[in-house]
């Protein structure tokens, strides 16, 4: 029982939740301008989801403990440390992080063939491999000065897998949709490097924020949080999307990460300790964004339905 808890630590199944957000957002995105939705293509298209982003905390554990090593975890960075405790379940991680990718695959090849969507297909491979090298060789993104340019790829990746399972293709209107999001995802990666910044370097990991530092990470959240409610904004004027999808609400919801990470902006605290506890501020401030604007969807679909 102690190890099975372990391996279920090492999987850090919380940050799952992140993931069924930004799904549930693109899948009722598509409800939203279709007017369709199937409870069976929903979940089945999270099937596809969930192991490939299960996987990452399994591989990125594996292929990141000497630099792990470095520092103790945080609540939301540093992995989770279980296996520079338990380095015994090193060789599973590596292992359960390809079985949960092979899965993904399997489930997505399925799908493909059952509603004759070759994208869906594509996509998970495409997201498959972002995440597997996102830290291993001989890729290793995060290490090479890419870890950023592929997690704002991941912003249109996730709510395009719902919105490809509900609708089968992808357009303009997601498109344009997920602009502000991959912005989110890089204030996101920035959050995430901040509290990392003294183990990153001696890890040799070629961070935005190994790069630039801290006060630097900070203005770009700040930057990142502006410019994605303006464009969030900015949408409720385009022609393209039905009146019944509303993003002057979603402007006023993304004014919870905006708050924080303005001050973020402003007061860009250097040491460790702070910055540490203003950025999982920011982080959790982003969650927060990401739920409420599931939530919304899913009432405003509710009424569409009814």
């Amino acid at each position: 029982m102690g190890k099975l808890i372990k391996i279920l630590k090492l999987g850090r199944f919380q940050f799952l939740m992140a993931g069924l957000f930004l799904y549930t957002i693109g899948a009722l995105f598509a409800t939203l301008n279709t007017g369709e939705f199937s409870w069976l293509q929903f979940w089945w298209g999270y099937a596809i989801l969930m192991p490939a982003h299960l996987s990452i905390s399994y591989s990125n554990d594996y292929f990141d403990l000497e630099v792990d090593k470095l520092a103790p975890p945080t609540n939301f960075t540093g992995g989770s440390g279980i296996l520079v405790e338990n380095p015994e379940l090193r060789n599973f991680a590596k292992q359960f992080a390809l079985f949960l990718i092979i899965l993904s695959l399997l489930i997505a090849l399925l799908f493909s063939w059952k509603y004759s969507s070759p994208e869906i297909f594509i996509l998970a491979i495409f997201g498959n491999l972002l995440g597997w090298f996102y830290s291993a060789p001989p890729i290793k993104l995060s290490y090479n000065g890419f870890g950023e340019i592929s997690t704002i790829i991941t912003g249109f990746i996730i709510p395009a897998l719902g919105y490809l399972a509900m609708v089968g293709y992808i357009d303009l209107k997601l498109f344009l949709f997920t602009i502000p999001i991959m912005i989110f995802q890089l204030l996101f990666i920035c959050s995430v490097e901040i509290p990392d910044l003294e183990s990153d370097s001696k890890g040799v990991k070629n961070t935005l924020i190994v790069r630039k530092g801290r006060e630097f990470g900070f203005k770009i959240m700040g930057i990142c949080s502006i410019l994605g409610t303006i464009i969030f904004f900015a949408l409720s004027y385009a022609k393209i999307y039905p009146p019944i999808i509303n993003f002057n609400i979603i402007s006023i919801i993304s004014i919870i990460l905006l708050i924080p990470s303005v001050i973020g902006f402003l007061i860009r605290p250097n040491t460790k300790r702070k910055a540490t506890e203003l950025s999982e501020k920011i982080l959790i401030s982003l969650i927060l964004f990401s739920a409420l604007t599931a939530f919304y969807f899913a009432y405003t679909t509710f009424i569409l339905l009814s």
